[in-house]
This record gives C-alpha cells, sequence and structure tokens, in this order.
C-alpha cells in the first residue's frame, strides 16, 4: 500500500475546473486521496492527428473480444435520426454514466444556484462569559463537500464570538438525509469510494489512515486532514492483527467504528482514506478536536432528538450546485451524486429514505421530462451494478439534454488515444462526455463533433455480467483480467466514435 499526499489544498484540488466545459472522470473516487486528480497528458503525445478511419462494427466487436453483450446508439444532434445501433435495447449497469441524468435531475429539483448549508447553533442559551449555557448544536444540510477546513473555520468563528465551554449538550443534526451505511453493498469493505450518506457529511465520508513505524513497532493513527490541521479522530480505531487475509476488517461496535488491518500487509508505511460508515459522529468529533485545538471545551457529542431551531453562530455554504454538478462529473465523486440525487428525490416526493426508492423517483422524472424510457436506477452515482439502462434510452435522454442546452456545458472532454494508449490533444474528433467503470462493465455517453463540424449524440455500454459475478467481494478492488478488459472496452468505444465521425460527419 502506498503513500498519499497528505495535504491537499482547496486551489490545487480545484485547479483546472472550466466554466464552459469539463474533462472526462474516473469510474470512482479514488481510495488514496481527498478528492481526486486529473490525469495529465501523457509526454509525447503531441504528433500529428491520424486520419479519422471507419471500421466495419463487426471487426470492432471482433477485436474487442469483451463477452458479454455491448449495446450502442448513435443518433444525430438535430434531427434525432439514428444513424446507427447495435444491441441498443439491451439493458446493462450504466456505472458512472449514471451521473449525468442525476446531474440534470438535481439541477431542475433544486435549482442551478442551490447551496447547502452547514450550520452550529446555539439553543436554549446564549454565550456570557466565554459559556454557553444552552446546548450547541451542528446541523448538517446534506453537503456533500464538506471538508475539515470548512469546520475549521466554523470553529475559528466559534472562537471569535468568546466561546471557550458549553455547560448544556452537543447535539449532532443530521435529519437533513437519511443515514445509509453504504451505496452500494458489494463493494470491498475498504473502498474509500463507497462511504455513508447522511445529513452530516465530512471529506466525503472518509478518515485518512497512516501506518508509520515508530519504537520498533507501528504506530497506527486515524485523522480527518485538511491542508493547514489534522485532528485526530477518537470514534473510529484501527489495530493491527498477525493474519493474512482480508486485509481488512469493520464492524460498528457500541456505537464505534472499529477497525482490524493486516499486520503483514503494512510493509514500512504508508496511509489511505477509508470509508466512514457514521457520518454525524465523525463530524461532530472533528469539530469537537478543532474546538479543544482552539481553548474551547465540548462534551462528547450525541444525537439530537426532537427540537428545532436556534440561534445560528457559524455557517459553511457549499458551491452553487451547479458547480458542484460540473466537479462531480468531471471526478466522479460518488457521494456527491447520492446526495445531491437524494435531495433532489425528497424535494419532490417527501419521506423517500433510500436509495432505490429514490433512484426510481428519478428514472420516473428522466421518462416525463426526456422521454428517456426504460432505465431503472438502483442509486444516483452507478456504483451500484443493480441498476439498468439501455442504449436506446440513455441515447435519448442525451439528445434531448443537448436541445435543452445544459449538460454539454458540464461535461468534461473525453480524451482520445493513439495506438500505444497515449493521449492525444489534438484528435480530429472532439468528444464530451461521461465514463462509467464497474468491474467488467464499461459505458462511455455524450456528444460527438465530427471534423466536418456534425454533432453526434451517442450511447455505449458493454458488460460481461457473468465473469463479475464470479468475482468475490472482496476482491473487486483490482481482479485478474478487469483491467485489460477496461482497455479493451475503451478502445472499442474510440473505434466507434472514430467510425461515426469518419461515416456520417
Amino acid at each position: 500500500m502506498a503513500s498519499d499526499h497528505p495535504h491537499p489544498t482547496r486551489r490545487a484540488l480545484l485547479g483546472g475546473l472550466l466554466a464552459a466545459s469539463a474533462f472526462p472522470a474516473l469510474a470512482n473516487a479514488p481510495e488514496r486521496s481527498l478528492r481526486p486528480l486529473p490525469r495529465p497528458s501523457a509526454p509525447g503525445a503531441r504528433g500529428s492527428a491520424p486520419a479519422v478511419a471507419a471500421q466495419s462494427v463487426e471487426r470492432l466487436l471482433q477485436r474487442a473480444n469483451l463477452g458479454g453483450v455491448t449495446g450502442f446508439i448513435a443518433l444525430d444532434a438535430q434531427s434525432g435520426t439514428i444513424l446507427e445501433e447495435h444491441g441498443a435495447d439491451q439493458p446493462l449497469p450504466p456505472a458512472s454514466v449514471a451521473k449525468a441524468p442525476s446531474a440534470l435531475f438535481a439541477i431542475h429539483a433544486l435549482g442551478m444556484e442551490h447551496r447547502f448549508i452547514t450550520r452550529v447553533l446555539a439553543r436554549g442559551g446564549a454565550i456570557a462569559g466565554g459559556v454557553l449555557r444552552g446546548d450547541l448544536v451542528l446541523q448538517g444540510g446534506g453537503d456533500p463537500g464538506l471538508q475539515t477546513e470548512d469546520m475549521a473555520r466554523m470553529a475559528d468563528a466559534l472562537i471569535a464570538q468568546g466561546l471557550r465551554r458549553v455547560e448544556g449538550r452537543f447535539l449532532l443534526d443530521d435529519s437533513a438525509l437519511p443515514e445509509i451505511s453504504q451505496i452500494a453493498t458489494d463493494q470491498p469493505v475498504q473502498a474509500g469510494y463507497n462511504p455513508a450518506i447522511s445529513g452530516l457529511n465530512l471529506n466525503y465520508n472518509r478518515v485518512h489512515f497512516q501506518w508509520a513505524p515508530s519504537g520498533g513497532q507501528m504506530r497506527l493513527t486515524m485523522d480527518a486532514r485538511s491542508n493547514r490541521e489534522v485532528p485526530a479522530v477518537s470514534v473510529i480505531r484501527i489495530e493491527a492483527r498477525d493474519r493474512g487475509d482480508p486485509v481488512y476488517t469493520y464492524a460498528n461496535a457500541a456505537g464505534r467504528e472499529a477497525w482490524t488491518v493486516s499486520r503483514q500487509a503494512l510493509g514500512n508505511g504508508g496511509s489511505r482514506w477509508l470509508p466512514v460508515r457514521r457520518p454525524g459522529p465523525y463530524a461532530g468529533d472533528v469539530l469537537r478536536a478543532l474546538l479543544a485545538a482552539r481553548g474551547c471545551t465540548l462534551p462528547a457529542p450525541q444525537a439530537a432528538s426532537g427540537g428545532s431551531g436556534g440561534a445560528v453562530l457559524a455557517e459553511n455554504r457549499s458551491a452553487q450546485l451547479s458547480e458542484m454538478a460540473r466537479e462531480m462529473l468531471r471526478f466522479s465523486t460518488n457521494i456527491t451524486a447520492e446526495c445531491v440525487g437524494l435531495t433532489a428525490a425528497r424535494r419532490l416526493v417527501p419521506g423517500i429514505a433510500a436509495l432505490p426508492g429514490s433512484g426510481q423517483v428519478m428514472a420516473g422524472w428522466l421518462a416525463q421530462r426526456y422521454g428517456a424510457q426504460g432505465l431503472q436506477f438502483a442509486d444516483h452515482s452507478g456504483l451500484s451494478d443493480a441498476s439498468r439502462v439501455t442504449a436506446r434510452g440513455m441515447g435519448a435522454f442525451f439528445l434531448a439534454a443537448h436541445r435543452e442546452g445544459i449538460l454539454p456545458g458540464l461535461l468534461r472532454r473525453h480524451t482520445m488515444r493513439d495506438a500505444q494508449g497515449r493521449e492525444m490533444n489534438n484528435h480530429p474528433v472532439a468528444v464530451h462526455a461521461k465514463t462509467g467503470t464497474l468491474n467488467f462493465v464499461n459505458g462511455l455517453g455524450g456528444y460527438v463533433r465530427a471534423p466536418g463540424g456534425r454533432e453526434i449524440v451517442f450511447a455505449i455500454f458493454s458488460g460481461d455480467l457473468p465473469r463479475r459475478a464470479t468475482i468475490p467481494v472482496q476482491a473487486r478492488d483490482r481482479p485478474p483480467g478487469a483491467q485489460e478488459w477496461a482497455r479493451r472496452a475503451r478502445t472499442l468505444q474510440q473505434g466507434l466514435i472514430e467510425r461515426w465521425a469518419a461515416t456520417y460527419g
């Protein structure tokens, strides 16, 4: 296990976001950084662009040799005329291509300028002489992007108002969203891209685990680090055990998260982000640690039960939803898709408490607004392989979204590659699309501008579901053959896009 980059700054993490368009995203938020960083262009990939060549569909499918099934459709962006299709009614998991409809679902339900607000409230008293004689309440608004640095700014605001001690209780209100312990149940326990969801989320609901030699032993720590501070976490613990597999185990013991890790797997030191399953207590623990470092004492956090309101002492407002959606499509952050999708579904149908129900609300809305039929969503991120879409249904969505005009400006430019797999910045075909990858499942959907100027809407999905079903859950991080299969699926996608540009462009 390799080391992280321990202190990412918000400027570095957000640098490169474009106002007019975004760039293609990885399938899941990565395990080893607070926020994923875009992959740089490969050196030596600036040669002359090749002529776009048309290969037959049969040859492209034969060369890909994916097994399973592939379905695709290509449509003229202006007329909607079907240019080419193959297996377009075959239902397959969309993987992270699902984030494209999730983005528009949230934008229409909540508004482009919607912000998620996290507040610290004084309830039942006021600060006097450095003491709050009532309760201090940390109230979440469902913000999926709240980070330790945001919590630190709220802690600074409380200190600036003179707070040094809370005489009442320290309450956690995470009722803005239902608490869901994980997005998908079929992922490895240590998968940082599969965290919990609640009204209080912090650091994408991941905790930083670091191990380092100390005094002849391995020192294990859990923290919620930012670029400025490294608050220790006390509500999540981890112990090393003498065993081979599994590398990690997890349990929720007496309201406290407990991890174990194989001592043999620790090597000479390193770090990674592990998923948090109880986000409210985690966020409360971090605020308590930040205030303690500033000379303010809080009691242990406890869940709020009844009651509402209070005087606002500090608050954090997220970025506007339009920016959040662009960032989600660029970095493919699962928790963002789930939080914005679930918030949107609950706006339309109050009381929705689970992701499959929320996904059904979204599917119904997509059918009504965009005429996208035959879509079934088990979540909003595409992490669950229980979702099913067809290329025809997603093609209808991308076509209607193109005419509407919002989505094309949110999608990032999809990189085309040469025969050696190197990025080609000067490829004659311009593609803006959303990628999606699960083990032995791959998808791509969006827009092509051919060299002649014609715009093409497309959706491509491939999946070998029987092969995927044979992988044990704990082996789904890097199962044998999955990386090569994904490479061949991407080669097929590029071949189809080049075919359409040459044949119909």
